[in-house]
């Protein structure tokens, strides 16, 4: 049955492409959201890209008819810019300086007058609820919202012993994807590799830049991070369990000992992504100091472990270090490249970054999807998630989810209590 979806403008900042999603149904976009639109295109980051990229989408259409009386979309849906002509029908407990109340305004009149059903798309979760307050029916944008019983581990635990053929058919496990793991009662780590479990090629006594893998999830982690077949790699845990520190180590090793990669490259957004960091002081490197930190204390953890000084390189030709909304639009080929703090990105973000991947790079996102700093994200929602569900299924891809933190006993019995 057809429906009548009125989007929220966070939605479209999310996803440009969001009014695609909604197959044959009619998808409504008040004239307030076109008017936040507006107001956002000359933002920086990728709010004002995506501000920037719906306009000229909307703009398109245009040829396709008049978007007060509906577009036909590909998708087989219609697409309408609705207009309420007679302001005066603001109820009394709602603000006409408030956009948020002006949309739900708009879907209001809209529920009056249609006899199909009426649904509110935000990203916004005070929005939601306030539409739920005036008997509207309203929703999370679902389309790059991953179930919670999909979100992976990357690997699973089997009782019995590994297949001699390698054949995980013969042991029951028909539905493995391409570099999953598996760990057998002998507390053996197989890998699903070209459709064949092998045994994984890294032990505890594997040293890659003076550290040393303290538990199973790390020798996975490791095992993926240094196969040159495992191009994309996510890894999930929260602070502490080893993520990018294991990261930064193989990047270092591949860039500097192996010269396998010409650079290595870290970044991470600054939260929310896009953010203007014009209003702290001083220059544009002591303005990204504050979240690039983490990641100098790790370089220079690691560079004392081979007892090296960071300090020392004061500009070393082949790392690095910098905020993500200079990293976006650049090709990049033969680098290695580590997004930290991967949660904070949306699926649209993402893909922005992946794509502009080169030959012979190898790109690692690693992030804690329970610390999400961006008000219109989630666990389940986030770039982070997404990308490591949507690559599951291609040998390209590699994922591991850490739960046990290494970094210190008090840190780890604080992240469980407190």
């Amino acid at each position: 049955m057809i429906k009548n979806y009125v989007l929220d403008t966070n939605v479209l900042i999310h996803d440009p492409d969001a009014y695609m999603a909604f197959e044959d149904n009619n998808v409504i976009l008040p004239l307030k959201v076109i008017e936040e639109i507006d107001k956002l295109k000359g933002r920086d980051g990728e709010v004002g890209r995506n501000a920037r990229e719906v306009a000229r989408k909307l703009d398109a259409l245009r040829q396709n008819g008049r978007l007060c009386d509906g577009v036909k979309l590909k998708s087989s849906g219609t697409l309408k810019i609705e207009i309420v002509e007679d302001h005066k029908q603001m109820p009394y407990f709602l603000s006409d300086r408030v956009a948020d109340d002006w949309i739900l305004l708009y879907t209001m009149q809209i529920q009056k007058r249609s006899s199909l059903k009426t649904i509110l798309v935000s990203k916004d979760i005070n929005m939601r609820i306030k539409a739920d307050a005036l008997g509207i029916t309203a929703q999370d944008y679902l389309t790059d919202r991953t179930a919670e019983e999909e979100i992976l581990t990357g690997y699973r635990r089997v009782k019995g012993n590994p297949p001699k053929d390698g054949n995980p058919s013969s042991i029951g496990l028909n539905d493995l994807f391409e570099n999953e793991f598996v760990i057998f009662d002998n507390s053996k780590i197989y890998r699903m590799k070209k459709k064949k479990l092998v045994p994984i090629e890294v032990g505890l006594d594997t040293e890659i830049w003076g550290i040393h893998p303290l538990n199973e999830e790390q020798l996975m982690a490791l095992d993926l991070l240094l196969d040159d077949d495992v191009s994309f790699i996510t890894l999930l845990g929260p602070a502490g369990t080893g993520k990018t520190l294991l990261a930064l180590a193989v990047g270092l090793y591949g860039t500097e000992n192996l010269k396998k990669y010409k650079k290595l490259i870290v970044t991470r957004p600054v939260v929310p992504v896009g953010k203007d960091i014009g209003f702290l002081p001083g220059g544009a490197e002591e303005k990204m100091r504050p979240w690039l930190q983490p990641i100098y204390d790790n370089l220079e953890f690691l560079f004392d472990n081979v007892g090296k000084s960071l300090s020392k390189l004061e500009h070393p030709k082949f790392i690095e270090v910098e905020v993500l909304s200079y990293t976006r639009g650049r090709s990049i080929p033969h680098q290695f490249i580590i997004v930290d703090e991967a949660q904070n990105l949306t699926p649209h973000e993402v893909k922005t970054i992946v794509t502009r991947v080169g030959v012979g790079t190898k790109i690692v996102l690693t992030g804690d999807i329970s610390q999400i700093d961006s008000p219109y994200l989630d666990a389940a929602s986030n770039g982070l998630t997404y990308s490591s569900v949507k690559f599951s299924k291609y040998s390209i891809a590699g994922h591991i989810k850490l739960s046990q933190g290494v970094r210190s006993e008090l840190a780890t019995l604080a992240s469980e209590i407190l």
